[in-house]
């Protein structure tokens, strides 16, 4: 697959006081040739990673390219639990956050490295009404509903086969009608492809037989110091959009679409996720920005960089929306890798999305599946490192 072009980036900005001692150097976000992987002889490792709490049996499917990528994903939740990328050195470092085994990730609270649905984020008070018919939903985010419900697709088993000839698994998840009190059966299904670039393709798409809304995303969280740095404000991030969602003090949109100029949310040229971050309500960056480009069609969303590992990350989606949310509720409660805490800020999330509360406001892109339509979206996650400026 061939990217859109993209312009060069030039940055020359000094990180804040506190955040880092060094410089920040230059981005170079060029066209990139997405090739898979033809050799054939490269198997894709599968394990048992436990048991269900119900005693079904989870595997762990690892996926690896010949530059030493290796992304492992789980069928539990469609998560993945590992992203093992190289730094400026070529050291290779796990660039997720996520848990050692099984039992971390149940019920897996902040809804770490999972497909959240059927409706990613949050609707408003837990109702919609679609085509006349009022839905009344789970209030897990009280009074809203979040990310799917109190067992979203992020939580339950799915299944899982890997594509022979490519570094892929496809996983596919039957969730029935009115299950967390959505209408119809929809057959949801998620393509995780290795690429010889560094990236991880993530290809969503379901059909239903009822009309129902459906938001799908993944839900990693970032840190590309790989842990090196317990916190994500010094990264420098840059989101490709002039406006954003507003939400009011329960995260919910007034429905209007406004300008980021002038305000701490401007992230059209990059800066230092800390420049902000404790002038925001609710303690950082949870918002849903509105990307530039043709609906449907492959476009750069974001770039984000860690000046420690060198690394860049760079996100290509054909979604309407990103979410940037930087770990606000994280608390040090959770025990990650290694017995890592995962502290306030430790992450961050770039989800790409439909917007938030789409079922309850008219003026945002339409997120109702019908019988006889396919939903389909594609996100590209593409990793690199570069030397740091002097």
């Amino acid at each position: 697959m061939q990217y859109p072009n993209l312009l060069p980036i030039l940055v020359s900005i000094s990180l804040l006081a506190g955040l880092t001692g060094c410089s920040h150097p230059q981005f170079h976000a060029q066209p990139q040739t997405t090739s898979m992987p033809t050799d054939t002889t490269m198997q894709i490792q599968t394990e048992r990673f436990g048991t269900t709490p119900d005693g079904r049996e989870v595997t762990r499917f690892t996926l690896r390219n010949r530059q030493g990528m290796r992304v492992d994903i789980i069928d539990y939740g469609a998560i993945v639990t590992a992203i093992e990328t190289p730094d400026k050195e070529g050291k290779l470092g796990d660039v997720v956050l996520g848990f050692d085994n099984l039992e971390g990730y149940i019920p897996n609270d902040p809804h770490i490295g999972g497909i959240v649905g059927r409706f990613a984020n949050r609707i408003a008070n837990g109702t919609f009404t679609l085509d006349g018919q009022p839905y009344r939903l789970a209030q897990n985010d009280p009074p809203h509903h979040l990310h799917g419900g109190s067992t979203g697709f992020d939580r339950v088993l799915w299944t899982a086969q890997p594509l022979p000839g490519q570094q892929a698994v496809k996983l596919r998840y039957q969730s029935p009608d009115m299950e967390e009190g959505y209408p119809g059966n929809l057959t949801a299904t998620v393509v995780y492809t290795l690429t010889e670039d560094n990236s991880l393709r993530i290809e969503l798409s379901a059909t239903t037989d009822k009309a129902t809304p459906v938001n799908l995303t993944n839900h990693s969280y970032f840190n590309l110091s790989a842990g090196q740095v317990n916190h994500i404000r010094n990264h420098v991030v840059q989101i490709h959009a002039g406006r954003y969602t507003p939400v009011d003090e329960t995260f919910i949109p007034t429905g209007i679409i406004a300008s980021v100029q002038g305000t701490s949310l401007d992230l059209t040229r990059p800066r230092a996720i800390g420049e902000f971050i404790h002038q925001l309500p609710g303690g950082g960056y949870d918002h849903n920005y509105v990307l530039q480009g043709p609906a449907g069609e492959m476009k750069q969303a974001a770039t984000v960089f860690e000046p420690t590992s060198g690394r860049l990350l760079e996100v290509f989606t054909t979604q309407p929306g990103i979410q940037f949310y930087t770990g606000n509720f994280l608390d040090g409660t959770l025990a990650g890798k290694q017995g890592a805490r995962y502290t306030r800020h430790y992450g961050f999330c770039l989800e790409t999305q439909h917007f938030p509360d789409s079922p309850n406001q008219e003026d945002f892109p339409s997120t109702i599946l019908r019988p006889g339509q396919t939903y389909r979206q594609t996100t590209v996650y593409k990793f690199s490192a570069r030397k740091a400026a002097p």
